[in-house]
């Protein structure tokens, strides 16, 4: 690449710097891009240099792999419903070993290594999430119900403790686990977590890394935009199911919200973050409010 394409790169990425400089974005980091070491090393850089020209991103992980593999060694069968964890007590301990011990802490370290100075949170830190008990209904008949044990469905964040961070230079990372009235643990989905996270920070963005383009149509094309019409029309002829429902859903409440904008990003390629938030280019799908 030439000087002059460097340059030109360098300042197509002025306007976007000045427009967001200030403000919060929340990126749900989840899918390959936290398996991949290349890839793991292009995001942590990313958040880095975000951080530097002085937007303040928050990242909420998942880790549905990691959970799996180590249920599997302690010989657990994972089981699903409507997209979500079936979660007994013992599964709930691995959740909270696996989400608040390894995968935040693998994730801390490698921003630290990018020069960045990141600070792993769960939902217990600062009284940040208070949940109760999740009840699932049946995405073809609402009458039934089902108990998938202690997954969470979020009554409150409290954003003082990210706030607080935020503004002292730090980059806050956050495990999806919330709190009960009687200081029960609950597994949250991240998708739904990053939403609301990103509602009461009043994030200007929204951005979520997943293992696919964006979402796809029947025929595998990618739809750049959804409203909320769309989205209703999607979920009943079965093109959006199973995981991808509660990260739609998540999205488009927090666009309902004020969240200026909700990306549904590939996390597969390098970078896609910086160029979804420095360029001109758009990419994966955005979700609007209407």
């Amino acid at each position: 690449m030439s000087t002059l394409n460097s340059a030109e790169i360098l300042a197509q990425a002025l306007p976007y710097i000045r427009k967001f400089h200030g403000k919060t974005l929340v990126i749900k980091y989840g899918g390959n891009a936290m398996t991949d070491p290349a890839l793991q090393k292009a995001f942590a850089e990313d958040v880095v240099l975000l951080k530097l020209v002085g937007m303040n991103p928050v990242v909420v992980h998942g880790g549905g792999p990691q959970i799996e593999g180590l249920l599997q060694r302690l010989g657990k069968k994972g089981e699903f419903i409507e997209g979500m964890r079936v979660t007994d007590a013992e599964t709930m301990e691995v959740v909270e070993w696996v989400l608040g011990g390894e995968v935040q802490q693998d994730i801390v370290g490698l921003i630290n290594q990018a020069g960045g100075k990141a600070v792993g949170l769960t939902g217990r830190d600062g009284a940040m999430i208070r949940a109760r008990k999740l009840v699932v209904h049946d995405s073809h008949d609402p009458n039934k119900e089902y108990d998938v044990g202690q997954v969470g469905d979020i009554v409150s964040i409290d954003p003082s403790v990210v706030k607080a961070l935020q503004d002292d230079a730090f980059i806050p990372v956050v495990s999806p686990i919330g709190f009960g009235e009687n200081n029960e643990s609950y597994n949250i989905n991240a998708d739904v977590v990053a939403a609301k996270l990103a509602t009461v920070l009043q994030a200007e963005k929204l951005l979520m890394l997943t293992n696919i383009r964006g979402v796809l149509d029947k025929e595998g094309h990618l739809l750049t935009e959804l409203t909320p019409n769309r989205i209703d029309e999607l979920c009943a002829d079965g093109t959006i199911s199973g995981g991808m429902i509660p990260k739609i859903a998540g999205a488009l409440d927090a666009a309902k919200s004020g969240v200026n904008a909700v990306h549904i990003i590939d996390g597969r390629v390098p970078h896609a973050m910086l160029l979804e938030v420095l360029s001109e280019q758009a990419f994966g799908t955005m979700i609007k409010s209407r």
